[in-house]
């Protein structure tokens, strides 16, 4: 059945199911009356639910891609005590070495980050080009991503930017790097 307006659909499945519980008195289970509200209801809570996942799944990326950085970040600084060393040896601020660092970080990241929205946008354009879905990337989910992406950087970032700032320069020269 059909109705022409959506208002009239709760009132029209009420008196189908008044004339068929008439027709069918006797008989259980006879019959099922389902509307496509009922379904889309249905479709949007599944889609809820993958929405979720897929976002706890994306969470979780980004904490082991933000580790990643960190720990690249932290070799990064044992690599470069005695730059450092000199550098503040010479003059330089603690902001400055922090600045350095987190310039790295977020370089990295920011890196990182392209290289996800080339692959998003390849696999988009494979699944258009080789199935009949239709793909479109919303250029808002894209710049989220991306600013995610550089903040990633710079959260993780701090820790190991933190530590070479905090470097005593005597400390720092003594220390031998190739060792």
């Amino acid at each position: 059945m059909q109705v022409d307006d959506s208002k009239q659909i709760s009132s029209v499945k009420t008196a189908l199911q008044s004339d068929l519980d008439k027709k069918f008195q006797n008989a259980n289970n006879s019959y099922n009356i389902f509307n496509s509200q009922d379904m889309l209801d249905t479709l949007n809570s599944t889609t809820q639910t993958l929405s979720l996942a897929l976002g706890g799944i994306a969470g979780i990326s980004l904490l082991v891609g933000g580790i990643g950085i960190m720990n690249i970040m932290l070799v990064s600084v044992s690599e470069r005590t005695r730059e450092i060393g000199i550098r503040k040896a010479i003059g330089a601020k603690k902001r400055n070495i922090l600045l350095q660092f987190m310039v790295e970080s977020t370089f990295l990241s920011g890196f990182g980050g392209i290289v996800g929205i080339g692959l998003g946008y390849g696999g988009s354009a494979l699944i258009g080009h080789y199935t009949s879905l239709t793909t479109t990337v919303p250029y808002y989910i894209v710049t989220i991503s991306f600013g995610f992406s550089l903040l990633i950087g710079i959260i993780f970032g701090m820790i190991p930017a933190n530590k070479a700032a905090k470097l005593r320069p005597i400390y720092a020269l003594r220390t031998d790097s190739a060792g």
